[in-house]
């Protein structure tokens, strides 16, 4: 996708560090149909898989759509998060 180009662009990078690289799949598996169905003229989300982490690039024209790309990896940390704690406690 080509974002239109504004006068300035944002640029950024978001890593997820896991505790090892079974919990970073299954995570990873989680969140890439939702990431394929983002469309956005004025913002990109790619994610990369490492080993242990998820980097999620950020493009963006404009400080609104950087933010709610920003917003929208910063929820999906708080899912994972929360049922990473859930599990652990069965």
């Amino acid at each position: 996708m080509k974002l239109s180009k504004g006068h300035f662009s944002i640029q950024s990078s978001i890593i997820l560090i896991f505790k090892n690289s079974d919990l970073c799949g299954y995570c990873y598996n989680a969140f890439y149909p939702e990431l394929n169905s983002i469309e956005s003229k004025r913002s990109k989300i790619s994610m990369e898989k490492n080993d242990n982490s998820l980097i999620f690039n950020i493009e963006s024209n404009d400080i609104t759509a950087f933010r709610a790309s920003v917003n929208e990896i910063i929820s999906f940390g708080k899912i994972i998060d929360n049922t990473i704690r859930i599990s652990e406690n069965f």
